[in-house]
C-alpha cells in the first residue's frame, strides 16, 4: 500500500479552515460538529473528519455521531467523486460500513484507498465481498485480500473456493455434496416458500449462491413469487427482466418499494414501473423519494414537487444530486411562498 489515507494530509476550503481553526468560537465548532451549519456536503464531511481525528473528546464524539446519522443521499455524491480526498472516503467507510448502497459507490470510486477494501473484506457480507473480489487490480496489489475474505465468516463457500480456499475438511464436504446445479435445484424447491426448516449449511447453497448458478428464466419466476430475501437479492440482478419481476411479486411490501425509490442506484426501468403504480404513488414518502431520485423523469418530479412541504422543498433547493431544473424550481416556489407571507 501507498501512504495511509488515515494519516494523509488533506486540503480544506477557507470556510472549513475558519471553522476548525484553534481561534474559532466554541459554539461555531459545536454547531459544525452537529451538522447544523450551511456547508456543502464535502465541506461538512471535511469538518467532521478534522474533528473526528482531533484530540477534543466532545467534538470527536459529536462529529462521528453526526456522520453516522447523515442521510445516504447526501453522502453518495461525496463517495462517488473521483476528486475527493481518499482520507474522507476512509473516514466515511469506517462509520458507515453497514450502508450497502454507500459502500457500493465507495468501491467503485478509483481513488478509494486500499484501507477501505481491506476493511470491507474483513467485516462486510455479500454482495460487498463479491465486489471486492471482482476488483482484479486491487486483488493483485493486495494479495492479502483473498486470505482476509476467506477468513471472513460471512463469506460464502462459492466465493471462498473461487479465491482458492483449500481447507481439507471443506474439500471433503464439497466432494460428498452433489453438483452445484443439483444442489441449487434441490434447494430451490425449499427456498421459494417461506419458513422452511433450515438445513445444514454444508448441505445446501444459500439463496445468494443459488442466484449465481440458476438461469434467467428461473430467476424471473422466483422474483415474481419469492420471499423477502429472494426479492432483496434479485432486485440487484443486472438483468432488468429479473429485477423488474420483483416489482410484479404480489408479496412485495410498500416499505420495500419506498426503500427502492430512495436508493440512488435504482435503475430507470424500476423507477418507471413504480411510477405506473397509482397505489404506490399515494404516500407522501414515495412522492418525496421519487422527486429526489436522479432517474425520475423531469416532468414527473416537477409534478411531485408541487406536493412537498416547505421543509422538503428546502432540501431539494440545496440538493447537489439532482437536476438543476428541480433545484431552481424549488427555490422559486420557496420565494413565492415567502412573498405571500
Amino acid at each position: 500500500m501507498t501512504e495511509s489515507a488515515e494519516s494523509s494530509r488533506i486540503r480544506v476550503s477557507s470556510q472549513v479552515a475558519r471553522i476548525v481553526s484553534s481561534e474559532a468560537q466554541r459554539e461555531l465548532q459545536l454547531s459544525a460538529a452537529r451538522g447544523a451549519l450551511p456547508l456543502s456536503a464535502v465541506d461538512l464531511v471535511t469538518v467532521l473528519l478534522v474533528f473526528g481525528r482531533g484530540s477534543d473528546v466532545e467534538l470527536r464524539a459529536l462529529a462521528r455521531k453526526t456522520l453516522r446519522e447523515l442521510p445516504v443521499s447526501l453522502l453518495i455524491p461525496v463517495v462517488a467523486d473521483p476528486n475527493v480526498s481518499p482520507a474522507l472516503l476512509l473516514f466515511i467507510a469506517r462509520e458507515r460500513l453497514s450502508d450497502q448502497s454507500l459502500v457500493e459507490k465507495l468501491l467503485q470510486n478509483p481513488v478509494t484507498p486500499d484501507e477501505v477494501f481491506l476493511l470491507c473484506a474483513k467485516q462486510c457480507a455479500e454482495p460487498i465481498l463479491s465486489m471486492v473480489a471482482a476488483n482484479s487490480a486491487r486483488m493483485q496489489r493486495l494479495p492479502e485480500l483473498a486470505d482476509i475474505i476467506i477468513a471472513n465468516p460471512q463469506a460464502d463457500r462459492v466465493l471462498k473456493y473461487r479465491l482458492g480456499w483449500q481447507d481439507a475438511v471443506s474439500q471433503q464436504a464439497a466432494e460428498a455434496d452433489p453438483a452445484p446445479e443439483e444442489v441449487a435445484a434441490e434447494a430451490l424447491s425449499v427456498d421459494i416458500s417461506d419458513d422452511g426448516d433450515e438445513e445444514d449449511e454444508e448441505r445446501r447453497l444459500s439463496k445468494y449462491q443459488q442466484s449465481l448458478v440458476i438461469g434467467v428464466s428461473d430467476k424471473i419466476k422466483i422474483a415474481m413469487t419469492g420471499d423477502k430475501e429472494w426479492r432483496s437479492i434479485l432486485l440487484r440482478d443486472a438483468n432488468k427482466l429479473v429485477s423488474s419481476g420483483v416489482l410484479k411479486n404480489p408479496r412485495i411490501t410498500e416499505g420495500e418499494v419506498i426503500a427502492l425509490a430512495k436508493s440512488k442506484t435504482t435503475n430507470e426501468e424500476l423507477i418507471r414501473i413504480i411510477l405506473l403504480n397509482r397505489e404506490w404513488l399515494k404516500t407522501y414518502e414515495m412522492r418525496r423519494a421519487l422527486t429526489l431520485h436522479p432517474r425520475t423523469p423531469l416532468n414527473k418530479a416537477l409534478r411531485f414537487m408541487a406536493l412537498l412541504t416547505d421543509k422538503d422543498l428546502k432540501a431539494v433547493s440545496n440538493s447537489k444530486g439532482i437536476s438543476s431544473v428541480l433545484v431552481n424550481n424549488a427555490r422559486r416556489m420557496l420565494a413565492v411562498k415567502d412573498m405571500k407571507k
